[in-house]
């Protein structure tokens, strides 16, 4: 992980609350979530540090296979974000780095994340081990990896817990409804 500052122990009890930055927040220094260009997230991170602007990328390291040769690479957790902490007068000097595009935001004003967030997103990253996945919404198509259904695709049309999952026969002109843990399916290509 790309940190470029000590991690402090704390709980891993509560889910992020990101909160709105307004004007008066340009003094402080908060932590900011950072959209990128894809693939260029680490050397951001080194832009940011050799500007001594404080910055956090969580990785994951994954086998990767080139012309026949396997190789464990560090990537980052969330593709194309980061996270940085400045102050908000400080935004123009951030995104003028190559590669950075925008700071999350709401309704046109930055997001802003707590140390204590960014702590517990730490924290937890040095407990469990953790790799990117799909983000499954209702309607979105998918394949059933596992079981006798493996290979069908289908529709998810509820998320909690179990996931519901619209199939349809085509040869009998006809749909059911299964229940799948979110192990079992994947994207559809």
């Amino acid at each position: 992980m790309y940190l470029s500052d000590s991690t402090s122990a704390n709980t891993i009890s509560d889910v992020l609350s990101p909160k709105i930055a307004f004007p008066g927040q340009s003094r402080c220094s908060c932590w900011y979530a950072l959209y990128t260009i894809p693939r260029h997230e680490k050397a951001i991170a080194e832009r940011l540090a050799a500007q001594d602007i404080e910055n956090y990328l969580p990785l994951y390291s994954a086998l990767r296979v080139w012309h026949g040769r396997k190789a464990r690479v560090e990537l980052p957790l969330f593709p194309s974000y980061m996270f940085v902490k400045m102050r908000l007068s400080e935004k123009r000097r951030v995104l003028s780095l190559t590669g950075a595009i925008r700071l999350v935001s709401f309704n046109g004003n930055a997001v802003v994340l707590s140390d204590d967030e960014i702590n517990r997103l730490k924290v937890s990253l040095q407990i469990f081990r953790a790799e990117p996945y799909p983000f499954l919404t209702v309607g979105r198509c998918v394949q059933i990896k596992l079981g006798p259904f493996a290979g069908m695709k289908g529709k998810i049309l509820r998320r909690k817990g179990a996931m519901r999952l619209v199939l349809s026969l085509d040869f009998i002109q006809s749909a059911i409804v299964v229940e799948l843990d979110a192990e079992e399916i994947q994207l559809a290509s």
